[in-house]
């Protein structure tokens, strides 16, 4: 198989896993949030941002360094394996022991159990985490399918029933367990790959010579990613931090679907051919002009549907989170420059490069946040879309040098996506103005934006649009001849 079917095929498989976990995902917390009231988000908001900044140290960097590492074998993944389970318990023991200090600090001695309940998806997570990087490594993406989608399902049956039980924020919790457990599980049926009786501190240094970097990177990202909504948390009520929250998932729940497809995909292809710098530059081109071709067009008409979309599916109560989800949207719509660009910088095994840039964004977002932080919680979202768009600047700025692609030609080949998206939302958002009902609004605006966005894009012959046709072409006819 070429390397573009390669691509393309597991690119599919993982993005029809992650469209179909993400979309029972979505069916599920649209019926919890008309369960649930904000403040209950805003509790489960407050467990979460303390478990999500530890459990960057259940990978620790190690995954990618095996993705990337060309000649990985049985001893580098069962030396991971096993450090990563001691790791995991570690931590579980130090969040047990810990929760009453953190729930103190929010002033919410009623969290302590949550947070030991939240917790518990470390130790899955180590285990888990092995498994994806043996699936990432030998392109299985097709076992991701299987597994997420069980879990999902399974966390979904669990979730709707305790919520409706009125178990409140449990109900969010236990979700989120069964669906890290269920998701662990059949990974491990289906993936063969089981660790072996060897460990080997020699291979765990090499490997950790590369991964600290990245654990770096990822700390610092994930700590600055939950500083607005500590901020949030520390200084404005629940509610507003159920809003933020809200108007953030939303749309992240629709990028992560083609998000973590070209993430995980692109890494392996690329290190594959990290000696071969065009043919890196050509796949980051390619996932650049794809993944925008499909995101942008979401978060455009996700944007100009928000308010009859979030009336209808969540009720009145959130229509607060409607210009925080605008925003976001707008930060989601350019995700494609940061992981094509940053996978390219891993590929070529630049993880100083790596940590540099996160480095450099974060300062960058800090200062913004300082300064936005006193004029309220919409203000510090306006902060966080002016620090995407210098964010592209700067995760862009090395391909300069390594592959001579710099970000005047990534916004030139992003730029008809830009063009045609926007004039499809700004077609769209004008049939609100009708009166009509918020369902029938809807049953109008999207396939109408869909009609406009695949026409103009047929019209204009853009690239990103016959590449993509040939790509699923050539596959149904591979299909058909087997």
């Amino acid at each position: 198989m070429d390397n573009k079917k390669r691509v393309a095929g597991n690119f599919l498989w993982r993005f029809f896993e992650r469209f179909g976990a993400q979309g029972v995902t979505f069916i599920v917390s649209v019926k919890l949030a008309q369960i649930l009231d904000p403040a209950v988000y805003g509790s489960i908001a407050k467990v979460s941002l303390i478990t999500t900044v530890v459990s960057v140290f259940v990978t620790c960097g190690l995954n990618d360094a095996l993705v990337q590492k060309k000649d990985a074998d049985d001893l580098d993944f069962s030396t991971v394996f096993y450090f990563n389970l001691v790791m995991c318990v570690s931590l579980y023991a130090l969040m047990f022991f810990t929760a009453p200090l953190i729930a103190g600090f929010f002033g919410r001695s009623d969290l302590t159990w949550p947070i030991r309940g939240l917790s518990l998806i470390l130790i899955c997570g180590g285990v888990r985490n092995i498994q994806t990087a043996y699936v990432s490594r030998n392109l299985l993406f097709k076992r991701f399918f299987f597994a997420t989608l069980g879990g999902t399902i399974m966390a979904a049956v669990v979730g709707i029933w305790m919520a409706v039980k009125g178990y409140g924020v449990w109900a969010l919790i236990v979700q989120n367990l069964v669906n890290m457990t269920m998701d662990t599980i059949i990974l491990w049926i289906t993936v063969k790959w089981r660790p072996k009786k060897m460990f080997s501190f020699e291979r765990l240094k090499e490997l950790f010579s590369f991964a600290w970097k990245l654990m770096a990177s990822s700390l610092i990202d994930t700590v600055y990613n939950k500083l607005y909504q500590f901020v949030i948390a520390k200084k404005y009520t629940d509610e507003d931090l159920a809003f933020f929250n809200k108007g953030d998932t939303l749309p992240g729940l629709l990028v992560t679907n083609i998000n973590s497809a070209t993430d995980s995909v692109l890494l392996p292809v690329m290190s594959a051919e990290q000696s071969n710098p065009e043919r890196v530059k050509e796949t980051t081109r390619r996932a650049i002009q794809v993944s925008s071709f499909i995101i942008m067009p979401m978060m455009a008409g996700l944007a100009a549907c928000a308010v009859p979309g979030v009336r209808f599916l969540i009720k009145e109560k959130w229509l607060p989170c409607v210009p925080y989800l605008q925003m976001f949207c707008y930060v989601y719509a350019f995700y494609c420059v940061h992981t094509a660009n940053l996978n390219a910088i891993k590929a070529l095994g630049r993880s100083d490069l790596f940590l540099k840039l996160e480095i450099i964004k974060k300062c960058v977002g800090i200062t913004l946040l300082l300064i936005t932080m006193r004029y309220g919680v919409m203000a510090m979202a306006v902060g966080t879309m002016i620090s995407s768009t210098l964010s592209q600047l700067i995760n862009s700025w090395p391909n300069k040098k390594l592959l001579n692609y710099r970000y005047l030609h990534q916004l030139t080949d992003m730029l008809p996506q830009i063009l045609l998206s926007l004039g499809m939302a700004a077609v769209v958002y004008c049939v609100q103005f009708l009166g009509l009902p918020d369902l029938l609004t809807l049953l109008i605006q999207i396939p109408l934006g869909v009609g406009l966005y695949v026409g103009g894009a047929k019209l204009f012959k853009l690239e990103a649009y016959d590449y993509s046709l040939s790509v699923v072409k050539s596959l149904f006819s591979k299909k058909q001849a087997e």
